[in-house]
């Protein structure tokens, strides 16, 4: 059984993390979503509520779980889900410059191997940070995040 990771913050899970997520689930048996916490940032939404997105905008992909992921190696919390893989999407070569040495860092750690997927032309300009200021701004997200984001982004 293959089992992969797809970390992220999440904060705000948007349409472009669904779409790789969703593609990793056919390319493995089991895709934990790793919702991470960086103490060295500022979130908007708190662990709970990422992680509640994450759990009702993905549950109808089967064989796809959400976990939280503490301050800890993303090796290591690889190793302790039993993963042979990480899964990461990439918008553009900016990207892939930005994740190729994490991926070499873990397969030196714990020898995960990572497993870049180019998201969809329709997403590719598409990242939390951008989403969270247009929507704090008036603008409207709706094409771009779930139902269950969008409902709190227009309340935020």
């Amino acid at each position: 059984m293959s089992r992969a990771v797809c970390p992220g913050s999440f904060d705000p899970l948007h349409n472009g993390h669904l779409e790789v997520i969703s593609r990793a689930a056919r390319l493995f048996d089991e895709v934990v979503v790793a919702v991470s916490t960086n103490y060295a940032k500022t979130y908007r939404f708190d662990l709970d509520q990422r992680m509640a997105f994450c759990a009702e905008s993905l549950a109808h992909l089967p064989g796809v779980s959400v976990l939280p992921m503490g301050g800890g190696l993303l090796a290591e919390f690889c190793r302790e889900q039993g993963a042979t893989a990480v899964v990461k999407g990439l918008r553009s070569g900016l990207d892939f410059d930005y994740e190729l040495p994490m991926a070499t860092m873990n397969r030196h750690l714990a020898d995960i191997d990572t497993v870049f997927l180019p998201t969809d032309t329709e997403f590719a300009h598409v990242s939390s940070t951008l989403l969270k200021e247009v929507a704090s701004l008036g603008g409207d997200v709706t094409p771009f995040v779930p139902d269950a984001v969008n409902r709190h982004l227009q309340k935020s």
